[in-house]
């Protein structure tokens, strides 16, 4: 089966033709990063109009680079939800749109289970069951996974996600949009000042995360010191610390509770290379095994969706004609394959 996938749930259009026996065949990326620049985040409306305006040309692109015609697509996933129900409804129409006309059937994906899935796409896929972390600017959450669509919540943000944390303290720092990857640079400059930065939630049972309180702190922090470029460095590395100790204590909180020994980390921030190195020691002083996707899979792009919409395709499942997009949608409601 070969499946074209559309992902536009907020500020990237992502377009991928997957197939079951050759792997990834295509992917094209357009990224609005310059576009919301100027506004220090994304603005909903100019993200759904620069997905119109992108959308069918990267469609084309790529089933041109995956040397395929309409008649070898089997299928069309596109990102149902969550997201931004404007950006979303752009490519819920369009795949569903080209799905009646090609007469191909069309399944709406969700988001994080794109994220999710993602590690699959490589080589050394994690196999089933494991635990997932799934980091990013919208969300951060801990999912025990028996199979695809056999997923449990474990534990989420209750507030700020890790990738929003960043973003914002990135911003009281007077840095660029998009903040969280400048920065996580800012902080590889720095070194241990002294500061006692809090690990929160940490010293109370559950797994669920809160990062507004941390980013307050910084603030504070920020206001009480010089404002020079070491100084900005070893706050942004203090902060970075606190975030991703955080992450790493539920991940092995979470691992002791379900047994599993194996732990797939996904979503913008699994980029973050302190916290791939944080977690890739944890994980062998526990003999388990950490896996993520390649570094271009970690942000939003169509071949998480291209696939994870191949595995319910297959499934049998699909959409009607009805075209919905789903700003909310909890991944632990999604059936099971």
């Amino acid at each position: 089966m070969r499946v074209l996938g559309i992902e536009t749930s907020c500020d990237e259009t992502g377009i991928a033709v997957f197939d079951d026996e050759q792997g990834l065949l295509s992917h094209a990326l357009y990224s609005q990063v310059k576009l919301h620049a100027d506004y220090g985040g994304v603005v909903p409306e100019l993200a759904s109009r620069d997905h119109v305006r992108k959308i069918i040309p990267l469609i084309k692109q790529a089933l041109k680079d995956a040397n395929s015609t309409v008649d070898d697509i089997d299928g069309i996933a596109f990102t149902k939800g969550p997201g931004l129900i404007g950006a979303l409804l752009v490519g819920a129409c369009v795949g569903r749109s080209l799905a009646y006309s090609w007469g191909k059937p069309a399944i709406g994906v969700h988001h994080m289970e794109g994220h999710l899935l993602a590690p699959m796409l490589e080589d050394d896929a994690p196999e089933f069951p494991f635990l997932a972390l799934l980091v990013s600017g919208g969300h951060s959450m801990l999912v025990k996974v028996d199979g695809i669509g056999e997923y449990e919540v474990l534990g989420e943000s209750v507030d700020d996600a890790a990738g929003e944390a960043f973003d914002k303290t990135a911003k009281l720092m007077g840095l660029d949009y998009p903040g969280g990857p400048r920065l996580a640079k800012l902080a590889s400059k720095g070194v241990e000042a002294g500061y006692k930065f809090p690990r929160p939630m940490t010293d109370k049972p559950g797994l669920n995360f809160s990062f507004s309180g941390l980013k307050t702190f910084t603030a504070n922090t920020i206001a009480a010191e010089p404002d020079d470029e070491q100084t900005r460095a070893n706050i942004a590395r203090a902060f970075e610390e606190a975030v991703v100790d955080t992450l790493a204590i539920k991940c092995k909180r979470a691992l002791k509770q379900t047994g599993y020994n194996r732990l797939v980390v996904a979503g913008g921030v699994s980029a973050n290379s302190r916290l791939r190195a944080n977690l890739a020691e944890m994980m062998q002083q526990l003999n388990g095994e950490v896996f993520y996707p390649r570094g271009e899979f970690c942000t939003d792009n169509g071949a998480m969706i291209a696939y994870a919409g191949l595995q319910r395709l297959k499934a049998g499942q699909k959409e009607n004609l009805e075209v919905q997009g789903q700003p909310r949608w909890p991944l632990d409601t999604l059936e099971a394959v």
